[in-house]
């Protein structure tokens, strides 16, 4: 591809209203990579919309069951901003990640936060759909009154 395409495509990525700093980051590795000759880089694709729904019908059955607020919408909207349904993406280059405590997983939850808010049922691995939506969603409910009432990066 040449860099005045890969420039157009990239600009283009990022005045999309649902893409995530880790998609406009993974074009600019792309880029940079092109034209640095390295191998391109590729940002790990979402999961299908039925994996997502799923993983958030889940999510709601277990904080139903725990008293944890929290919509479908609610949650969905703050996923795809923050991961864009990716449950391994990680934030390697926020004041977190700086601090060594990156953001990781659907909805770009820190270490020490992922088992302050884990809920018991779900896996202790941040990087589980489940448990890293209950375990924000937590973490929302003791913050904000519910992971509907966040409406950017929290």
């Amino acid at each position: 591809m040449q860099i005045s395409a890969m420039s157009k495509k990239f600009a283009h990525m990022t005045q999309t209203k649902k893409i995530s700093l880790g998609m406009a980051a993974a074009g600019a590795a792309v880029v940079a990579g092109s034209l640095a000759g390295a191998p391109a880089a590729s940002a790990a694709p979402a999961q299908s919309g039925s994996s997502v729904s799923n993983w958030i019908n889940q999510s709601l059955e277990i904080m139903r069951a725990q008293g944890i607020p929290g919509s479908y919408h609610g949650i969905h909207r703050n996923l795809m901003r923050e991961s864009s349904g990716n449950p391994n993406a990680i934030n390697n280059w926020d004041s977190n990640a700086a601090k060594g405590i990156p953001s990781k997983g659907l909805l770009q939850v820190i270490d020490p936060t992922f088992r302050a808010y884990h809920v018991p049922g779900t896996s202790w691995n941040i990087y589980d759909p489940v448990a890293n939506i209950t375990a924000a969603c937590n973490y929302a409910a003791h913050r904000y009154g519910s992971i509907d009432n966040v409406n950017s990066a929290y």
